[in-house]
């Protein structure tokens, strides 16, 4: 479980960066695809930093796109 965990901290973290590089270059809906699955699948019991970065963005993301 703690594996799991690890690695699902590191797919946001991953994400995020991923996410922020491409809004950069104006890739909005591809930036919000890359980062909402990851942001889903992270368990939202206790908020991280790097829970609420990702969410901030996304939630940034959404108002770009539409979605």
């Amino acid at each position: 479980m703690a594996r799991q965990q690890a690695a699902l901290a590191w797919e946001l973290r991953t994400a995020t960066s991923l996410a922020r590089l491409w809004v950069t270059q104006g890739r909005f809906g591809e930036a919000r695809d890359v980062l909402a699955p990851a942001y889903d699948r992270s368990p939202k019991v206790s908020i991280s930093p790097g829970l609420k970065t990702a969410r901030q963005l996304l939630d940034e993301l959404r108002i770009r796109t539409g979605a």
